[in-house]
């Protein structure tokens, strides 16, 4: 057999005003998902412990079959493994925003979407000015970077925010804090921090790729801000742990450095951007490709969270539509290709409710579909993939990612569900 995962990153939704008190799912055009929702089996997945905040790192981990609780170590260490950025094991790792911070509040998360052409020349005269032994910075992908610090010298007992959960509320409540009022590595790693912040602003403003910005009447990148740090991660790889090769897709580095963890091949796709224009049927094209060679794929599409975090509803629908059409129906077209072995399991990671414009903690809806186990009951009804068709579904809500991928690449989809894995 072979196994497809497909995320919709922050596809799900909660009921909205403008479209009737319906979701997203429930609004778009989605005739593939909904084929597949028919034809195949759904339930609802708790991809965040109750214990930890609705990260997609977290989120994705558990997809994976992972547990976040104790596989995750942070963003940062995963963003920079798939950067490259080298890390000894008492060495620290935190994602690098670049911000727009104006009238002292954080007005954009992601510097108005700043392309990775303007954001690496920001990073390196940001790393030229503070950058010294034990302080590195790292350019990534857009507003994504990486900032290394020495374990010896810093502390990683701190409590830190990411910008994207506080959009247009005053930045000093959420700058860096100790843990521990008592711990002077800590108070010093925190102090030390926010100094990065404050001093980061005057030398980002005077860059020429500001100065244009500001005349295209663009959002400016007038602060790095960080979050998300760890150690560097130790987990089981993939091959492991269910004896399975390889690939993972995504235009963003979390994912990808989720899946070198997890030992699967990184596929970086021409045109991949993260956004609603981001190349779908290349993506979809490499994946099917990938899966010729190798038993398992996870593409991520990142493009319907961005429209969460944007708030902008009409354009998360566009990209769910693009979605289903560009990618879910390519796969299913190419069950002929695998001899009908090719199992599809689509789903969101987490919720990005427009409302909020960030993460939410809600189980998401899931269709596994297995070729040869048409649902006959349900496929002759006219069930659509949404988040009320999950909490209907025949796996009722599967509480761990263990669980989650042992339905995945479980021989028989009629088998009896571990009465531990949901509640009803």
């Amino acid at each position: 057999m072979k196994y497809c995962i497909l995320v919709c990153d922050g596809a799900a939704d909660w009921k909205i005003k403008a479209l009737g008190n319906k979701t997203i799912f429930e609004v778009a055009d989605t005739p593939n998902m909904d084929w597949l929702a028919q034809n195949g089996k759904m339930g609802l997945l708790q991809t965040v412990p109750d214990s930890m905040p609705p990260g997609s790192e977290c989120a994705n981990m558990t997809i994976m079959g992972y547990n976040p609780e104790t596989d995750l170590t942070g963003r940062g260490p995963l963003e920079a493994l798939s950067s490259g950025v080298k890390m000894n094991e008492t060495e620290l790792a935190y994602r690098c925003n670049l911000i727009t911070i104006q009238d002292g509040l954080i007005k954009d998360y992601s510097s108005g979407h700043i392309t990775t052409d303007e954001a690496r020349p920001l990073i390196k005269l940001i790393d030229e000015e503070f950058g010294r032994d034990g302080v590195h910075f790292f350019p990534g992908v857009q507003y994504r970077h990486i900032l290394k610090l020495s374990g010896e010298e810093f502390s990683e007992n701190i409590s830190l925010t990411p910008p994207h959960d506080e959009l247009d509320k005053p930045y000093k409540d959420f700058l860096v804090k100790a843990k521990d009022l008592d711990d002077e590595k800590a108070k010093y790693t925190a102090n030390y921090m926010n100094e990065l912040i404050e001093k980061s602003r005057q030398i980002l403003l005077d860059h020429p790729i500001n100065k244009q910005r500001n005349e295209r009447g663009e959002n400016l990148a007038t602060n790095v801000w960080f979050w998300s740090g760890g150690r560097k991660p130790n987990i089981k790889t993939f091959r492991d742990k269910y004896g399975l090769t390889g690939a993972v897709i995504s235009a963003v580095d979390l994912i990808f450095g989720i899946g070198i963890a997890a030992g699967l091949k990184p596929i970086h796709v021409e045109g991949a951007t993260g956004l609603p224009n981001t190349n779908y049927k290349g993506k979809a094209d490499a994946g099917i490709d990938a899966l010729k060679e190798r038993d398992f794929l996870y593409l991520h599409v990142e493009a319907t969270d961005e429209m969460g975090h944007a708030g902008d509803y009409k354009k998360k629908i566009s990209a769910l539509e693009d979605f289903d059409s560009k990618v879910v129906k390519r796969f299913i077209q190419a069950e002929d290709m695998f001899n009908n072995e090719l199992v599809i399991c689509v789903l969101p990671d987490h919720p990005t409710p427009c409302e909020i414009r960030t993460h939410s903690r809600e189980p998401v809806p899931f269709v596994i579909y297995k070729p040869g186990k048409s649902n006959k009951r349900f496929s002759l009804l006219n069930r659509g993939f949404s988040e009320e068709s999950g909490r209907k579904g025949e796996f009722k809500v599967v509480r761990t990612g263990k669980s989650f991928m042992s339905f995945v690449l479980g021989s028989n989809m009629d088998e009896n569900i571990d009465a531990n894995s949901y509640k009803k």
